[in-house]
């Protein structure tokens, strides 16, 4: 009833998954970098001259 090949399937499969749950948190970093820095390079191409992020205090 076991098949000694399903051990490497499902290895595979993990490696799968965990291949696709990091290539989705990178695109994710990715975006969020892109988008802070057009919004930085819209601020700049508007002629502002204080563009920085105002983080509010803790």
């Amino acid at each position: 009833m076991t098949d000694p090949d399903q051990g490497d399937n499902r290895r595979g499969a993990i490696a799968g998954l965990a291949i696709a749950a990091f290539l989705l948190v990178f695109g994710l970093w990715l975006a969020h970098a892109l988008t802070a820095s057009s919004k930085m390079q819209d601020c700049l191409m508007s002629g502002r001259t204080n563009c920085n992020v105002i983080e509010p205090a803790r």
